[in-house]
C-alpha cells in the first residue's frame, strides 16, 4: 500500500516578465534494506517555494508503505512534510511531482536602493535585526584563511556592490573544481579551498560564508536546477537537486547567486527550501529500527522535463506509463 497526497493550483500575483518555462519535475528517493525494519518518523521537503516568478500549478507525494503526512511550516517558511509510518518494510519509496511555471529573466536588471550601491553600506536597523542568523559565520576560520580570502575582492573602498558579489561568485567557481558527489555532508569553506574541489553544496556553502565575513546577509537555498532547455552552462550536472545561495541587498532585496554555473539571478533555479544551514536541508530524512546486521542502500533520481513535452510523451509525474524510469542519480 501507498499514501497519496496533492496539492492544486494556488492563486499567486502575476509572475514577473521575462521567459516562461512549463515544467514537470520527478523526484524519486528509494531506500532498500536487507530484512524488515521500523521506519521511525521521517521528514520531506519536496514542494517548491511559490513566488511572483514561481507558480506551483500542481504538488503530488506519492509513498511506500502507506503513510500519514502531516504538514507544517518552519522557521524559514518551507512546506514540511512529516511522514508517519505503521508497518514494516523492507523497502521505502518516496516520489514527489511537481507541475509549475517558472518566469524569470536570464540577465535581470536589479534596483538597488542608493544607500546600498557602493561597499561597504550599512544596513538599517530593521534589517540588521531580521538577517540576525544570517550574517553570522556557521564554520569555524581560525586561521582567517577564509576571511583574507574573501576580502581579496574587495577592490577598493567604495566599490560596487553588486560587482563584488559578482566577482566573488566567480571567484569560487575559479577557485573551485565542480565534482558530483553523491555523498551525504557538505565540506568546511576552507576545506573546500584548500582542495580546490567541491560539489554544488560546497560551492553555495563557501560563497554564503565569504559574503558573510564581508558582512552581508547571505542564505542558503536548495531545490533543482532547470535542464529542460539546455542551458545549463558548463558545470551544472542533469537531472539532479541543486544549491545556490541568496544575498539581501537592500532594495532589490534576495538576489540569488548560483556559483556553480557563474549565474546571478534566478534564472532556471526552482527553490524549495530556503535556510541558514545547508545540512538541515535535506529533501528526505529519517531512521529506522531494525538489527545491528540491518544493510541499506539509498537510490535518487531526478527528472526536470519541459511540461508539454512530458505529456505529449505520455510521461505523468516523471513516469512513462507502464514503465519504470531508468535509474538516475541526485544530491550533487
Amino acid at each position: 500500500m501507498s499514501s497519496h497526497a496533492a496539492f492544486p493550483q494556488a492563486d499567486l500575483a502575476p509572475v514577473i516578465s521575462g521567459q516562461t518555462s512549463r515544467l514537470l519535475i520527478h523526484h524519486k528517493t528509494q531506500y532498500d534494506f536487507s530484512e524488515t525494519v521500523g521506519l521511525n518518523a521521517h521528514g520531506l521537503l519536496l514542494r517548491p517555494r511559490e513566488s511572483p516568478s514561481l507558480r506551483l500549478m500542481s504538488f503530488e507525494v506519492t509513498i511506500s508503505p502507506k503513510a500519514q503526512l502531516i504538514w507544517s511550516e518552519d522557521v524559514h517558511g518551507n512546506a514540511v512534510a512529516t511522514a508517519i509510518f505503521s508497518e514494516p518494510t523492507r523497502q521505502l519509496v518516496v516520489e514527489a511531482a511537481s507541475r509549475l511555471d517558472l518566469k524569470s529573466e536570464a540577465w535581470p536588471v536589479f534596483r538597488i536602493d542608493p544607500s546600498a550601491m557602493t561597499y561597504p553600506f550599512r544596513y538599517s536597523d530593521r534589517d540588521y535585526t531580521d538577517l540576525g542568523p544570517l550574517m553570522a559565520q556557521q564554520y569555524p576560520d581560525p586561521n582567517g584563511q577564509l576571511r583574507t580570502w574573501a576580502h581579496s575582492f574587495v577592490q577598493g573602498h567604495p566599490t560596487d556592490t553588486l560587482s563584488l558579489l559578482k566577482d566573488l561568485s566567480s571567484g569560487v567557481c575559479t577557485a573551485v573544481a565542480y565534482e558530483a558527489r553523491d555523498s551525504e555532508g557538505t565540506q568546511s569553506p576552507v576545506a573546500t579551498l584548500l582542495r580546490a574541489r567541491g560539489s554544488c553544496r560546497d560551492l553555495a556553502v563557501l560563497f554564503a560564508e565569504a559574503a558573510r565575513n564581508l558582512g552581508f546577509g547571505a542564505r542558503l537555498v536548495s531545490g533543482y536546477l532547470n535542464t529542460a532547455d539546455g542551458d545549463i552552462g558548463s558545470s551544472g550536472p542533469c537531472g539532479t537537486t541543486h544549491a545556490w545561495a541568496d544575498i539581501y541587498v537592500p532594495g532589490a532585496g534576495w538576489i540569488a547567486f548560483d556559483p556553480t554555473n557563474r549565474r546571478m539571478g534566478g534564472y532556471n533555479l526552482i527553490p524549495v527550501a530556503i535556510g541558514r544551514d545547508i545540512q538541515a536541508m535535506v529533501p528526505v530524512t529519517g531512521s529506522f529500527t531494525a538489527a545491528d546486521t540491518t544493510r541499506h542502500s539509498l537510490s535518487v533520481e531526478v527528472r526536470v522535463m519541459d511540461l508539454n513535452s512530458a505529456e505529449a510523451n505520455g510521461i505523468n509525474g516523471g513516469r512513462r506509463r507502464g514503465n519504470h524510469l531508468p535509474a538516475g542519480r541526485g544530491g550533487r
